[in-house]
């Protein structure tokens, strides 16, 4: 083993070119010649370029023989000195890809005949040891792991390890580093091993759900399983945990719903919950000490212990976050999981990087880790055993817990290539799982057309995005706490209202973000930056409540009425505050909460939301399935800005939006007309009748009408 006071360095970057760098106080930088040798055979190396670089003096050389993964190497210059070969930017070449890249099914700890086998990919290592600890003792058990094609490393143990800690050993570049299993499905106390767990233990049958046959279909809502029940007046028993968000008949101070039943009541598809994989930001023994949303993972394939009843027990966490699955699942309901692939909570202590350094993160053109996620790292996606680590936990999230859909945060970290295949693994093992993500066009060293993007719909035609520019035009710039959009009365937006309502799909040509309706996930509100009621009370500070009551409402109701799948922020149906705060990330209960009591105050907006709901569920012209049919369905209505309206072939539904604080006279086609929304109420069953022709419409309001 060479000493570490290295005279210069040596870096494998190819796999047949080496890049060498010696210190200009180390024969001025000089050596004419270099060798490289192991188990004593010695080959000389073809310097094709050589430069200065600062204080160093950069050789390129070539290697003529086939490079050994497996052997240590050392380099040695015409001076006679000497250093060890590392593991340079060969791992980011296409060629490392192609050599190593493995295909079977059975990394981490799989079962053969009751017995437990490991399997690492960590082409790079010159030796790897598996680290095992009975859970009740400290004495701890090395065993050397065995090198097999492709890079991978693998033990088999001939004895039941159930609840065995365990970690790996890894030595590359000559030094040693231990790490938790990337794959490991069940983890300690703050996710610092990996824990050998038998899943059966843990199975529940898949329920059969009726079918979603389209993406539209889908009322998204959004929550945080800690603020869900977390409020002292929630009335669940669990409060903050897996338990309490899955609980039933739980019922607040006015005896009416809390929860997840009060979810099911409300009339929503699909329960988006932020991330449940193992993250950091939260002391698992001591959970009511920290908050965090949860973007910091550690371990994408094990639960978070923060929400179990017992974070020291391996068990505890995957069975409660299977019983809340079930439970949603016994309600009809179905389950998103917010996953966070694009970055790692910090680079140098993930298993990632501990495990082969350098592979799994872009680097920039300088070498150094990118930063388009803004938090230190980017996944390297489009590398192909990073590609397969994010397929397989996709499939395993599928096939072991029965999640029914994924909410990619910042996909546009990640590849176009990779989110198909994420779209083909879903298709292959169950009908309707829905797919979205943040489509957001972020800096990193990835080529603009392999982005997963917005402006990459197209080539991922079956995967949805956040509409930001629904978002910006009907309540106002994210970025901007002040600018007003069309649901404020913000009559510069009536063009872009228009085009976001219908679909996004360019109805009148040349304006379309999406190709088809379901791509467009349409929302003015979720966790991220301020609370619709928040801004509304920055924008309107003279304003009375019920003027921004009027206009929150009418702002839901454009996400719940048009053409796209509807996304609801927990709390949004009652006006939720987080006090002003734009990034709670890290607040605390107060501030992020759902407050219990604030839905008993705003109980006809509730009521108001949940009609709406009603109407879009019961009626396909809401939901209509491609642009083709928006087209040939919709009708613009003739009518003054910055009122909108729409005729809709289909069900002989009128919809209209007023964002004007006027007393707006309009015309409607002749016939008459239920009213199923007005300011007032919203539902199904109605006895009110318009007539038509002129009709007067309420300032902030919005109708729907169905022709008798």
């Amino acid at each position: 083993m060479i000493a570490t006071d290295r005279n210069f360095f040596a870096y494998l970057d190819e796999m047949k070119i080496i890049t060498i760098l010696l210190p200009l106080s180390y024969h001025h930088g000089l050596s004419s010649t270099f060798s490289i040798t192991s188990d004593f055979q010695e080959h000389p190396l073809k310097i094709i370029e050589k430069r200065q670089i600062d204080n160093k003096m950069k050789y390129i050389c070539e290697f003529s023989k086939e490079y050994s993964f497996e052997k240590q190497y050392v380099i040695i210059d015409e001076h006679g000195g000497k250093t060890d070969l590392q593991i340079g930017a060969v791992i980011r070449t296409d060629a490392f890809d192609e050599k190593f890249y493995y295909d079977g099914n059975d990394l981490g700890v799989t079962f053969h005949t009751g017995l437990p086998r490991f399997k690492l990919w960590a082409p790079t290592a010159t030796q790897v040891k598996l680290k095992l600890r009975p859970s009740n003792s400290s004495f701890s058990e090395i065993v050397k792991m065995k090198r097999e094609d492709h890079g991978i490393w693998s033990i088999s143990v001939n004895r039941d390890l159930e609840l065995y800690q365990y970690s790996f050993l890894i030595l590359v570049n000559q030094e040693w580093r231990e790490a938790v299993d990337p794959y490991a499905k069940a983890v300690t106390v703050n996710g610092e091993l990996g824990v050998i767990v038998r899943l059966e233990k843990t199975h529940r049958p898949r329920p059969n759900l009726p079918t979603i046959e389209n993406a539209v279909d889908a009322i998204i809502y959004e929550t945080h399983i800690r603020d869900l029940t977390i409020h002292p007046k929630s009335g669940v028993l669990n409060k903050g945990l897996y338990l309490g968000a899955g609980e039933l008949n739980s019922i607040g101070i006015d005896g009416e719903p809390t929860g997840l039943s009060y979810i099911k009541d409300l009339g929503i598809t699909h329960i988006e919950f932020l991330p449940f994989h193992d993250f950091a930001g939260v002391d698992e023994l001591h959970r009511n000490n920290e908050y965090n949303w949860g973007y910091n993972p550690l371990h994408f394939n094990a639960p978070e212990g923060s929400y179990s009843t017992n974070p020291a027990n391996p068990y505890s966490r995957i069975m409660e976050l299977k019983q809340l699955i079930d439970q949603v699942h016994s309600l009809g309901l179905r389950v998103i999981m917010d996953v966070v692939y694009n970055h790692v909570y910090v680079r140098e202590n993930s298993s990632f990087e501990k495990v082969v350094p350098g592979y799994y993160f872009r680097h920039n053109e300088i070498g150094l880790p990118s930063n388009g996620t803004g938090v230190g790292n980017d996944i390297a996606s489009e590398r192909k055993m990073v590609r397969k680590y994010i397929i397989d936990s996709i499939r395993y999230w599928l096939e072991e817990y029965h999640i029914d859909g994924f909410r990619f945060d910042l996909m546009g970290i990640l590849d176009v290539e990779t989110m198909n295949e994420v779209r083909k693994v879903c298709d292959s093992l169950t009908s309707g799982t829905i797919i979205i993500g943040e489509g957001w066009s972020l800096n990193t060293p990835l080529p603009v057309e392999q982005k997963a993007t917005i402006g990459n719909q197209a080539k991922m035609p079956q995967i949805a995005q956040f509409n930001d520019k629904f978002r910006d035009c009907i309540k106002g710039s994210t970025f901007n706490l002040f600018d007003k959009g069309f649901a404020l009365g913000n009559e510069h937006y009536v063009e872009a209202a228009n085009e976001v309502i219908s679909g996004s799909i360019g109805i009148k040509q040349g304006s379309a973000i999406f190709n088809e309706p379901f791509q467009s996930v349409n929302y003015v509100e979720c966790h991220d930056n301020h609370t619709m009621w928040d801004k509304l009370l920055a924008c309107l500070p003279d304003a009375d409540d019920s003027l921004r009551m009027k206009y929150h409402r009418l702002a839901t109701s454009i996400v719940l009425l048009s053409q796209g799948i509807p996304f609801l922020h927990s709390g949004q149906e009652f006006l939720r505050t987080k006090k002003g705060d734009g990034n709670s990330y890290r607040s605390p209960d107060e501030i992020n909460l759902l407050d219990w009591e604030r839905k008993i105050i705003y109980i006809e907006n509730v009521e108001f939301i949940k009609g709406l709901i009603q109407i879009r569920k019961t009626f396909s012209c809401f939901r209509m399935r491609t642009s083709a049919e928006i087209r040939a369905n919709i009708r613009q209505l003739p009518l003054t800005a910055p009122v909108l309206g729409y005729l809709f072939k289909k069900d002989d539904v009128i919809l209209l939006f007023n964002p004007s604080t006027n007393l707006q006279e309009i015309s409607i086609p002749e016939g008459n007309w239920t009213v199923l929304a007005d300011h007032v109420q919203a539902g199904i069953s109605s006895k009110m009748i318009l007539h038509g022709g002129e009709v007067m419409m309420e300032p902030v309001s919005i109708n729907v009408l169905l022709k008798k």
